[in-house]
């Protein structure tokens, strides 16, 4: 199996970003330097200058001061997906680099949640007041108004989704399920960023737990927990992917853990069992 970069400096530097507070956390930074672990030698200052020169284009092709958001809206589409050419990749969505924000900026395609970070990015150099929406199945950006907010897509382009949109998008990710539209608001909540890079390393899970990449899922599952580490559901995936790697002092303290947070967890009784057969082996490895 091919293995990953040393991915301690990585690590540390997100650890580092980390320990700011949320709105201090910067969110193309941070996405950076999780690529960093898989390119070494990344040249983060310079990605970040590239959104600086482009949210200046940006400001200088916005209309002027109270101009109407549907047409600073459009101006942002227009400049991102008609002049920069950037643009959702349906075609391979599952390839890696789909969400790697250095790719995207490179390759100019991605999946939802890479071009809204671009989207927002870009759009708030420019004096936009753009949000991250973790919508179920398909990330979104809101634009912050005072009488309200607009969703938008940039996997689409930036178009402006209404109730009956959202509604058949979320009835599509629940397999068809009916969808009531009250439900939806509730859907519509600003994502923090450290939620915004815990998505985008469990899209990076995914991807390489398909393609049974066991260290590269096992990467991307260290730095989840590094943003939430009291999140069960990933200790128990990484104890059990720890188990998998045949690691299993640390499969057993990340199971034994995962019980610790969720006492009363539905997989309770497998678990306890698994944990028991590794407390067997670590005795004979002794």
């Amino acid at each position: 199996m091919e293995l990953i970069p040393d991915t301690s400096v990585a690590i540390d530097r997100l650890r580092a970003l980390l320990d700011r507070p949320d709105h201090r956390i910067g969110l193309a930074e941070a996405a950076l330097i999780v690529a960093s672990q898989e390119y070494p030698g990344l040249d983060i200052p310079a990605y970040i200058e590239r959104l600086d020169l482009m949210g200046e284009e940006l400001k200088a092709r916005m209309p002027g001061e109270g101009a109407h958001a549907a047409t600073q809206i459009r101006t942002l589409n227009r400049y991102l997906f008609d002049e920069q050419g950037f643009s959702g990749n349906a075609v391979d969505y599952y390839d890696p680099r789909n969400s790697y924000l250095n790719e995207v900026l490179d390759r100019k395609t991605g999946v939802p949640i890479t071009l809204s970070i671009v989207y927002m990015e870009v759009g708030r150099r420019a004096g936009l007041h753009l949000e991250g929406v973790a919508f179920p199945g398909h990330f979104l950006v809101k634009c912050v108004l005072s009488v309200g907010n607009v969703v938008l897509d940039p996997f689409g382009g930036g178009q402006a989704l209404g109730l009956d949109d959202l509604a058949r998008l979320l009835s599509q990710v629940r397999g068809g399920s009916p969808i009531e539209q009250d439900d939806i608001p509730t859907l519509l909540d600003s994502a923090s960023n450290r939620e915004i890079l815990a998505r985008l390393l469990r899209n990076l899970k995914g991807i390489y737990l398909q393609k049974e990449d066991l260290p590269r899922a096992l990467a991307a599952l260290d730095r989840m927990l590094l943003i939430f580490p009291e999140m069960a559901q990933d200790l128990r995936d990484r104890g059990l992917l720890h188990l998998k790697m045949e690691c299993f002092r640390a499969a057993r303290d990340d199971l034994g853990r995962y019980l610790d947070l969720d006492p009363e967890a539905s997989d309770r009784g497998d678990i306890i069992r698994r944990i028991s057969a590794l407390e067997q082996i670590i005795a004979r490895l002794n």
